[in-house]
């Protein structure tokens, strides 16, 4: 007798919501957390690296589009690397997108402590984590409901800090000049950059819970991708104009840090609270994504068959979504938060890397080059520590795979 077919999600998303998780995985990691380190590695030349990071994005989005109309089903690159490379590169790519976005929701969720409660970070970000995974859980409309909610808030509140800044006395175009940003510098500031942009993988891997994906998929994320794009140019460009690259690149809460110096100290607050919604609506979209990677490896026995169960209430992958909260509560109460970014950058990097390999065995072949070479040139001019952690654990995935395979 056949095995029975795994039990499916419900397809309950349109496009809307698809745009919305994605711009909620994006926004809070860009505009909070990597801008002051890209400005930090690349001075006012960030903005060449945030073009940069945009051009390889794109790539990426076109690929992953494409392959998502093909294969519209959770699990993201993991399924697309198995069907058109190969049962190990699949198993890679699910695999660098479970480490490195755990690395990601850790690093979430401590943003969310640092701007909501500085002495207690990793106590907050542990609760943000478990309070999160519990709204995951009981179901996906809800989580999505819930992002629509914060993704709006967040954006008022950045239109908010770019007009402040914009008609203040202190903002000086001058400080927009490209300084002598080495090459390593811009790209460094690329690869940071775009661990920002990273979120509309989310959509991708969404596919088994959206309406029509072949129509929803590509549209969701060249319109969620188009807003960041625009949201952080913006924001980058006034914070910039206001604080000067080495203002910018020195702040903790650089954001903060430019309204007050715009001479509206009254909105240091406001930023605050922005930064923590925009945290928590990117931690709560980056668990759903890696929760539906972890159930597609575990239908295919690469992660624990036990995980792959749906809720027959909810229609979630309940188990794994616990399992993932817990792996992200403990990072978040140990990591550091510079270091968990740059971790995860490597190891998306590498997943989108499998990703335009995959999109190259179809008939379009320049995205996915371009593609392609984004990935591994900004992955491999990361920080040196990035780089070596993010090596070892491929490496262990891959070690892991073959003995499994023995």
């Amino acid at each position: 007798m056949a095995a029975p077919e795994p039990p499916a999600l419900r397809r309950t998303l349109g496009t809307a919501d698809a745009v919305t998780i994605g711009l909620g995985s994006m926004l809070g990691a860009g505009v909070f957390v990597a801008l002051a380190p890209a400005a930090a590695a690349a001075g006012s030349a960030l903005l060449v690296g945030l073009a940069v990071a945009a051009v390889v994005a794109y790539c990426n989005a076109t690929s992953s589009g494409r392959l998502a109309v093909l294969y519209p089903q959770s699990g993201g690159t993991y399924v697309y690397g198995r069907e058109r490379l190969g049962p190990f590169w699949g198993y890679l790519a699910g695999w660098s997108f479970v480490v490195g976005k755990t690395a990601s929701c850790a690093a979430m969720a401590l943003t969310v402590g640092v701007y909501a409660w500085p002495d207690h970070a990793h106590a907050v970000a542990v609760l943000a984590v478990v309070a999160l995974t519990v709204v995951n859980t009981v179901g996906v409309q809800k989580s999505a409901w819930l992002t629509k909610v914060l993704v709006v808030i967040v954006l008022a509140v950045l239109a908010a800090v770019v007009v402040a800044i914009a008609t203040s006395d202190g903002a000086d175009a001058a400080r927009l000049r490209l300084d002598d940003a080495s090459a390593l510098g811009v790209l460094q500031a690329a690869g940071l950059c775009f661990f920002a942009f990273a979120g509309y993988a989310r959509i991708a891997t969404l596919a088994e819970e959206v309406r029509d994906p072949t129509r929803t998929i590509p549209r969701a994320i060249r319109i969620a991708l188009g807003i960041v794009l625009i949201v952080y140019a913006a924001v980058a460009i006034a914070v910039l104009a206001e604080l000067g690259a080495a203002g910018m690149a020195s702040a903790t809460a650089p954001l903060a840090d430019a309204v007050s110096a715009a001479g509206h100290p009254e909105l240091t607050p406001v930023v605050r609270a922005g930064a923590t919604l925009a945290a928590l609506g990117s931690l709560l979209a980056l668990i759903l994504g890696v929760s539906r990677t972890a159930l597609a490896m575990s239908r295919d026995r690469h992660l624990p068959p036990a995980l792959a169960v749906v809720h027959p209430r909810f229609a979630t992958p309940y188990r794994a979504e616990l399992v993932v909260g817990a792996v992200v509560a403990v990072l978040a109460g140990v990591l550091d938060l510079r270091g968990a970014i740059g971790f995860s950058s490597f190891a998306v990097l590498v997943y989108y890397a499998i990703a335009n390999a995959s999109a190259f065995t179809l008939s379009a072949k320049l995205i996915p080059v371009l593609g392609f070479v984004g990935c591994v040139v900004l992955a491999f001019t990361l920080p040196v520590t990035s780089v070596l952690a993010g090596i070892a654990v491929v490496l262990a995935g891959s070690v892991a795979y073959a003995v499994r395979r023995v």
